[in-house]
């Protein structure tokens, strides 16, 4: 599907799609959506492609926010784009279905342009996946469902432990490895440094985990 990208915002690839497959496998015609991270805005249309309730796009990004805007209504589909930092802009509401793709590429600075920003997520991978963990559980309605993509680097057993005390089952429902994209590349050194993948490895694993709340 063709998107309008301005540069400094986050390309929809391979963890895109590999959320987007299990967003659509998930039977969300009539829930309520929140996007988080919503980047171009692709998951949410796709949301809106499959007969969801409504559905909201969240971005901390001014310019993601535009754009998101602009390939919805170029579309022709009802979604309500908001600007904030993840919950902050829904405030007590409640969604059936939370998908993300926040940033979680291990980084040993804060990111210096906007465009680090789609990706870069602290030392350990984890600035923004471990603030969705604390959230979504409050911002799912009874039998809602978050859905969000991470690389393996990042501690999928954090993650799944984290929800699963909040209260949610968790587990992971897809995975895909492939080699370094030219981010990744460009930080083996530092990954190696860190302990978070061994010396000449160029390749992870992405997960799709999935939380449930009963």
């Amino acid at each position: 599907m063709w998107m309008f990208r301005p540069l400094g915002v986050y390309r929809p690839q391979s963890d895109t799609f590999l959320l987007a497959r299990e967003l659509c496998c998930d039977g969300i015609r009539g829930s309520r959506v929140l996007d988080l991270c919503t980047g171009t805005g692709l998951l949410a249309i796709i949301a809106a492609y499959a007969g969801a309730e409504s559905v909201t796009a969240v971005d901390l990004e001014g310019r993601a926010v535009l754009t998101a805007w602009m390939n919805t209504r170029l579309r022709r589909v009802p979604v309500r784009v908001l600007r904030g930092d993840l919950f902050e802009p829904i405030a007590d509401e409640v969604f059936d279905v939370i998908v993300a793709n926040p940033p979680y590429v291990p980084s040993a600075d804060a990111p210096r342009r906007v465009r680090g920003r789609a990706w870069d997520a602290g030392r350990q991978g984890r600035a923004m996946i471990d603030r969705i963990c604390a959230h979504a559980p409050g911002a799912l309605a009874v039998g809602g469902t978050l859905l969000m993509v991470q690389s393996v680097l990042c501690g999928v057993e954090t993650t799944l432990n984290s929800l699963r005390r909040a209260g949610l089952k968790a587990s992971v429902v897809a995975r895909r490895t492939q080699p370094f994209g030219p981010v990744m590349r460009s930080r083996a050194a530092f990954l190696e440094a860190q302990g978070l993948i061994h010396p000449g490895q160029r390749h992870e694993e992405l997960v799709v985990v999935r939380a449930d709340r009963n």
